[in-house]
């Protein structure tokens, strides 16, 4: 299941994350979203969890958590439409 998690403090790197996110599963990837001129966070990432058991567990523990100063949303991406 891929995660959106958004409102991310722009210091929030992506070892952070996997970090926090593999204390509720396995972690398959983990994308920082970078701004493209300056390299820095946009403040948005995907995760990726392969059990949607633990991806749901994950939401419901750190939806509204506070990480860096900063209170998180975590929800099930939406798929693009092409």
């Amino acid at each position: 299941m891929k995660l959106l998690i958004r409102n991310l403090s722009r210091s929030t790197t992506k070892e952070e994350l996997k970090v926090l996110f593999k204390e509720y599963g396995t972690v398959q990837s983990c994308d920082l979203v970078l701004d493209k001129i300056t390299g820095n966070s946009k403040g948005f990432a995907f995760v990726e969890m392969p059990k949607s058991g633990e991806a749901k567990v994950a939401i419901k523990k750190l939806n509204r958590k506070n990480v860096a100063n900063n209170i998180i949303r975590v929800k099930k991406a939406e798929n693009k439409k092409a």
